[in-house]
């Protein structure tokens, strides 16, 4: 019987873009990125499972190969995609749909909507663990409505960033440091 393991889809424009619009404003600097390398042990270690690291990436003409060379010297198998259409979401969608077949356990690193209906059904199979991964306050409510999903953050979580982040979010009473403030 095979050893159960974890599929870690990534949706890096989404990501990106979330980042530089929604959170920094600006196009990110290469410093302000996460390292996919510590989301890759993050959830390794989460689930305590060996991780497989899809990371789905739109090309328009050239493969970005030094990007392509540290996602695989991190242990992700890029895939580099093109064509009519949200390539990166088609692919994802197909990838989910493809893992309701194995007994793996999935975590999406998204926000956007377009992926509920494959996330619903995987939730189906009782055993299988999900989670969605992003900054929680972007992500698409219908996400985070898929039954028994795990919210995990990119930055509080996972801990994938070098440095704070300039973000608003709601706190939990319990989480509050005062410090973090004056």
């Amino acid at each position: 019987m095979d050893e159960r393991s974890s599929y870690l889809l990534v949706d890096g424009e989404n990501i990106d873009a979330t980042l530089g619009l929604s959170v920094l404003g600006r196009r990110p600097h290469p410093e302000e990125r996460p390292r996919w390398n510590t989301l890759l042990s993050f959830i390794q270690e989460h689930w305590a499972e060996p991780t497989h690291g899809l990371f789905f990436l739109a090309v328009a003409s050239d493969l970005p190969a030094s990007f392509v060379q540290a996602l695989l010297a991190m242990g992700y198998t890029p895939i580099p995609l093109r064509g009519d259409g949200k390539v990166v979401d088609i692919a994802i969608q197909r990838t989910l749909t493809a893992l309701k077949d194995r007994a793996a356990d999935v975590a999406l690193v998204s926000h956007d909507r377009d992926f509920v209906d494959q996330m619903r059904d995987l939730s189906e199979d009782d055993e299988r663990r999900l989670a969605i991964v992003g900054f929680r306050e972007f992500m698409a409510s219908d996400l985070r409505q898929v039954p028994r999903v795990e919210i995990l953050d990119l930055e509080f979580d996972a801990g994938t960033f070098t440095s704070p982040l300039p973000r608003v979010r709601v706190i939990e009473i319990d989480e509050f440091d005062p410090y973090e403030f004056i």
